[in-house]
């Protein structure tokens, strides 16, 4: 039996996922290779914002990387 008076520490299943998790998932999402179990367990645990926001983080670290190396091979190519 357990004691009344003790705190009940929720399961790591049960608390959500973590930045690190969200980011992996939003990253497999943007290369199209998500798993469906993965998918479902996002759906299922995560919140909708914290995928929008590291959604729009990603998105726009990824427009700033090419515009980044189109201005590098620009400037090498002499132009």
């Amino acid at each position: 039996m357990s004691n009344p008076n003790e705190k009940k520490v929720p399961e790591p299943a049960a608390r959500g996922q973590s930045l690190w998790q969200v980011a992996g998932s939003v990253l497999a999402s943007m290369f199209g290779v998500q798993s469906s179990k993965k998918h479902e367990q996002d759906f299922a645990k995560g919140r909708p914002w914290v995928y929008i926001v590291v959604g729009l983080v990603a998105t726009i670290v990824f427009i700033l990387t090419v515009w980044f190396l189109v201005q590098m091979a620009l400037k090498s190519a002499g132009a």
